[in-house]
This record gives structure tokens, sequence and C-alpha cells, in this order.
């Protein structure tokens, strides 16, 4: 009696790298797969590029802001979470590290006295006006770098709006479309970070006044 022939098994052929969902790609390089690295970095850099560029307006900046969004990408890979597209937490840490570029550089008087929409009303944040001072320019530039360091000490969700607004000059959309927040989110926002800065520059107003 002749044995029964067996059909070869079929093997499901393996997905390659490139063509895997992130979640996949971040699970094997946390589990050492360099490929997976650099499926990851070659998939979003063109993005993030783009991101970062539309931010500091320097391209060789840019691209030095691009390889350290990525270093701290994968530095901390870890936490990704997979409820949330890894594309909108790789924007966030690239907006974070735009940000503190922003920060160290030289931060020019910003115009604050743009009004956000509110589901009330309009609010602006009133900077004093000191042209009839005889100190005028001592205090106008006190006063910048009082802004400055306001806006420094705001919590972070509020100190990136507020940078993107006046700062950057973005719209709401694009603040929601880098952070990857509803627009709604982004005006509340906006509305309670200057409202802190009001706080802190009354508070600055009359201790010089007084």
């Amino acid at each position: 009696m002749k044995p029964k022939s067996v059909a070869p098994r079929k093997v499901r052929p393996e997905i390659k790298v490139e063509k895997r969902p992130d979640p996949e790609l971040v699970k094997a390089a946390l589990a050492g797969s360099q490929s997976a690295y650099q499926a990851l970095l070659k998939r979003h850099q063109k993005q993030i590029f783009e991101v970062v560029n539309r931010l500091v307006r320097n391209r060789e900046e840019a691209r030095d802001l691009v390889q350290e969004t990525f270093m701290k990408a994968f530095g901390s890979l870890a936490t990704y979470r997979e409820e949330y597209r890894f594309s909108t937490w790789l924007n966030r840490i690239a907006a974070n590290c735009s940000i503190d570029h922003i920060r160290k550089k030289k931060i020019e008087a910003l115009s604050l006295d743009q009004p956000v929409a509110t589901e009330d009303s309009q609010v602006t944040l009133e900077v004093p006006d000191w042209s009839t001072n005889p100190e005028a320019e001592w205090v106008e530039k006190q006063t910048s770098l009082t802004i400055q360091e306001a806006i420094d000490s705001l919590p972070r969700d509020y100190r990136e709006v507020i940078l993107f607004r006046h700062k950057e000059e973005k719209s709401y959309q694009e603040i929601a479309a880098i952070l990857g927040i509803p627009v709604g989110t982004v005006k509340a926002r906006i509305f309670r970070g200057r409202e802190l800065l009001k706080k802190k520059l009354k508070l600055w107003r009359k201790k010089h006044e007084g």
C-alpha cells in the first residue's frame, strides 16, 4: 500500500519591513530590529522635516531638528501607545524640539494683542504702554524680556500654542494639525495662556509703577 502523499504546507510570505504598519515597526524596533528603525525613519522623516521647517523657517536648522526629533523619539519609543497614531506622537516631539529651539533664540517683542475668539466674546492681552515715560526705551526692552520670561514660565500646553500663534503666526488650523488636537482645544489653550500672561504682566506693571 502506497503512503498517502502529503501536500506541501503553504507558508505565508512574510510582510516586508517597509510595508508593516507603524505599531508593528515600533514593537520590532523595541525588540532590537535596526531595519524597523530605518523603516520608521524613512517613512516619516520627510513629513517631520516639513513640519519643523514651517516652524523655524530655516532649512539647515530644520535638518538638525529632524535628527534631534528622531533621536528623542527612538530614545523614548517604549512610551508610545498604540491608541494614538505614531505620526501624531512624532509630530508632538518635533513641535517640542522646535519650541525649545525657538526659545533659545532671541525672541523679539511679541504681538499679543490679536483677539482670540471664545464662545462669549473676544479677548485681547493688553501690554502696558510706556511711550510717555522718559525711560521708554529701557522700559520697552524690559517689557519684552518680561513677556519672554512670562511665556517661558507657562505650562507647556499653553506655552507652545502662544509661541505658535504669536511668534510663528500660525493659524488655529495649522497649530491643531501640528499638535494633533482639535481647533477648539487650541483656542481654549490660547485663551487660558493669555489670561495667565495678563496676570503676570499686571503684577510686573504694578511693581514698577509702585
